[in-house]
Formats: structure tokens, sequence, C-alpha cells
């Protein structure tokens, strides 16, 4: 079975994936940006799971539950250490990372923000390029996931994911819902 890989704008945290993916620091701390949005609507349940967790490795990711989110988990990718930036090597290791841990729980789907394009300063364009490289390499190699979703914040996002998947994935048709 291929996973579906689609696209839309909206709001992360309303998500009814398994499991989204935070784009977290190494320390696990959940502060502004996407994790911060996570935090609101999560409750402190998701905080609390990841203090004895953290700190991980820089592009690792860790799981905890969900909290009072739509999505019954919550992957931490760390992309970023607290206060540094987002790399390329950092965003391809925790979009990576993410990617098995989703296959570890055996979840069905799990939905993608522009990891490290907000606080972690990293550019769009060079983001879904990153990000959609390693979900189509690690679907090529045989995934249990039903469905990848990029969920993205704004209309200009969107347009570069989806114009930087119709690019890299030439007729896999146009995976936007």
């Amino acid at each position: 079975m291929t996973a579906r890989i689609s696209f839309s704008q909206g709001d992360l945290t309303e998500a009814t994936a398994d499991a989204i993916v935070n784009a977290a620091n190494t320390d696990l701390l959940l502060g502004g940006g996407v994790a911060g949005a996570i935090r609101r609507k999560g409750g402190p349940s998701i905080q609390k799971e990841c203090d004895p967790i953290g700190p991980i490795p820089l592009g690792e990711a860790a799981v905890t539950s969900g909290g009072k989110l739509k999505a019954r988990y919550v992957i931490h990718a760390a992309g970023m250490r607290l206060g540094a930036r987002v790399t390329a090597e950092s965003l391809r290791q925790a979009t990576r990372h993410s990617l098995i841990r989703a296959e570890e729980k055996h979840l069905r789907s799990v939905a993608f923000p522009a990891i490290g394009t907000g606080i972690g300063g990293f550019p769009p364009q060079p983001c879904a390029e990153i990000m959609i490289q390693e979900v189509l390499k690690h679907v090529a190699g045989g995934s249990r996931l039903e469905e990848i979703r990029f969920m993205l914040f704004d209309a200009a996002t969107l347009k570069i994911f989806e114009d930087t998947y119709r690019r890299l994935a030439p007729g896999q048709g146009n995976a936007s819902a």
C-alpha cells in the first residue's frame, strides 16, 4: 500500500490524524509557535510527558499523548536547539525520525507542519523540498502509513509545498485535499 500524501491549509492542532508533528526544540519545551499552540490546545499533560523525555538529540523525535487534541499522539521533531535555528540537516533528520516514530506506533496517519519555518527561521521553499524528499523516500521504502498530511498555516506556504510535490513526484497527481 502506498501512503496518500496530502496538503491543506489549516490549524495543525485541529487535525484528525493519529498523530501531529510538533516543530520542537531538543529540550522539548513547548514555548511558542506550533509548540505553543499544541500546549495551549492540548493542555498541560503534554508538557508533563515531555519533561522526563527531554532533552533529546538534535534531529531526533519523541512521542507523547495528544492530551486534549483530536490527535491521539504528538510526535516532537527536534529540528533545533532552544534559541537556535533549524538547519537543513536537522530538518531532514527530524522529518525522518518523525516518520520512524509513527511506524513504531503502528499509526495510519500523521500530519506535519512546515517544520522550522516560524521560530526556527528556515525558509519555506527548502523546507518543502527537504520534507517532501524525506516523505517520498520513506514511502518508497515501504510504509504502513496510509496518509501523510502537510497541514500548512498559510496559503503561500501551501502553494510552495504543493508546487514542490508536483516537481519532486511527477505523475503522482494532485495530492491536495
